[in-house]
């Protein structure tokens, strides 16, 4: 499900969960025990990156409509569970986006410290399905894209190459996962005590606590049939 390999002193997180490391709870669990071991032990910077097509084609839909409204109170802590893992390690992280980064695949790419781009799309699609972003979740974009092109992000729901991202300002350069690997590497230069500190500092006033009506529409999104039929107009159930 989660692969951890290291090289040459960075940790290479790597998502292998299905064809295209659809989040559902059992990944969510893994990716939040995962960053938080990174966060405790001496690994002294961290690249993110997914395995084959995808970096992660963001939310397992399929599985919210089957599991319905007692999966959803379980799943939407626990994907914000691990948009903050992501976000609070006070080590450098930098995402690798091997291929489709797509709403919380988006998210947490955005959580990581910089991010490096090769292939596929990347952007948040919320809105299209019909459902509402975790307030972290709009906080990370914010802190990662700045407020202007967050709001553009969110509210369009565009998904951009890697050409496009980088002009937008949304990936720091393109690239394989080598190059992700250099940067980390070049980042942990710095003390380790000062570059916590200091991310710790950037991201003040970036945490706010669940709101209950995000909860309250996702599963209305699941019994008004919206969700469903975005999914029967744009994906092939496997």
């Amino acid at each position: 499900m989660i692969e951890v390999d290291d090289r040459e002193g960075v940790a290479v997180v790597q998502l292998a969960h299905g064809k295209v490391n659809a989040l559902d709870l059992e990944l969510l669990h893994g990716i939040t025990a995962t960053f938080t071991e990174l966060d405790r032990n001496d690994t002294p910077a961290v690249v993110f990156t997914g395995s084959g097509r995808a970096f992660s084609a963001g939310v397992d839909l399929w599985r919210i409509i089957d599991g319905g409204a007692d999966y959803v109170r379980q799943f939407l802590p626990a994907l914000e569970a691990a948009f903050l893992a992501v976000f609070t390690v006070g080590k450098p992280t930098v995402a690798a986006i091997n291929g489709h980064a797509i709403a919380g695949g988006a998210v947490l790419a955005a959580a990581c410290d910089q991010r490096v781009m090769s292939g596929g799309t990347i952007g948040v699609t919320e809105l299209l399905v019909g459902v509402p972003f975790p307030p972290t979740a709009l906080y990370i974009l914010g802190h990662a894209l700045g407020e202007k092109a967050a709001r553009k992000a969110v509210l369009t729901g565009a998904t951009l190459a890697p050409h496009e991202a980088l002009a937008a300002g949304g990936i720091d350069e393109i690239g394989p996962v080598e190059t992700a690997v250099a940067r980390a590497r070049t980042l942990a230069e710095i003390p380790a005590d000062t570059f916590r500190l200091t991310k710790a500092q950037l991201h003040a006033g970036v945490h706010r606590g669940p709101d209950p009506r995000v909860e309250e529409l996702w599963i209305r999104a699941v019994e008004d049939g919206r969700i469903e039929r975005f999914m029967t107009r744009t994906v092939r159930r496997s």
